[in-house]
């Protein structure tokens, strides 16, 4: 059976679209894909063209996965999901250098807003899911999470939290594929992008290696464009090209 064409979605949802790169890809979807319905989820309100259908709900609470489920019952099913929930920092606490450094409490929060603000968005959106209806699904993800590629260390919590992540989509990959016909599941590193995110660590990126969110958020959705059946299940580089897990 031949895949249909990913090019042009009917319909996409967008999770953490409050923040910098989530707004910058709504606002790039709108643009690209001006017929499209846009879903959103935020833990607020979103500042953006009325276009949209918007859930205000906290994605890393497990509450949220009954509320986000009724609300998906009530929206046309999305061909593109993109999960842009994550963290890096906060108040009093930054990435780790070494072990010693390390807490539980930053490793649970990471985790938290990291892994399971994926976990509980797919936990309500699989019920809703059709067997001929085509599925891609988009996990914001981050190089540091390979275990691969790691040659520096540190971020402890951060890495282990990105590398919990990356499984997590790559058991999505293997699960859907198998219940829908036709699926693409990733995740996708969107490079170091102009953000609160990554604002304490900004004098040490090379200027041409620092990227704009309107940048970031058009390679993100091109990527997502052009994903071929046998893309499903991997890490990607903004660019399309594998990252190793």
């Amino acid at each position: 059976m031949s895949q249909p064409e990913n090019s042009s979605p009917a319909c996409v949802l967008v999770a953490g679209a409050s923040g910098g790169l989530g707004l910058a890809i709504c606002r790039e979807l709108i643009a690209r894909f001006p017929r499209a319905k846009l879903l959103t989820v935020s833990r607020g309100e979103l500042p953006i063209a009325p276009t949209q259908s918007h859930l205000k709900a906290n994605l890393s609470d497990p509450e949220s996965v009954p509320t986000a489920a009724e609300w998906l019952q009530s929206q046309p099913l999305p061909n593109w999901v993109i999960n842009c929930c994550g963290t890096l920092h906060w108040d009093g606490h930054l990435p780790e250098k070494n072990l010693l450094q390390c807490t539980d409490d930053a490793l649970f929060r990471s985790i938290s807003i990291n892994v399971l603000s994926h976990l509980h968005l797919a936990q309500a959106l699989s019920p809703q899911l059709r067997r001929h209806s085509p599925l891609t699904w988009a996990s914001l993800s981050a190089k540091v999470g390979s275990i691969e590629d790691n040659g520096l260390g540190g971020w402890y919590s951060y890495r282990m939290s990105k590398a919990a992540l990356n499984m997590l989509v790559r058991n999505l990959s293997i699960e859907w594929g198998r219940k829908l016909d036709f699926c693409r599941v990733v995740a996708i590193h969107p490079g170091t992008t102009d953000t609160t995110l990554s604002k304490p660590f900004q004098k040490n990126i090379a200027a041409d290696k620092l990227y704009s969110p309107v940048l970031s958020a058009a390679r993100v959705v091109s990527v997502l464009a052009g994903l071929k059946e046998s893309d499903t299940g991997r890490l990607l580089f903004w660019d399309g090209t594998s990252i190793p897990w």
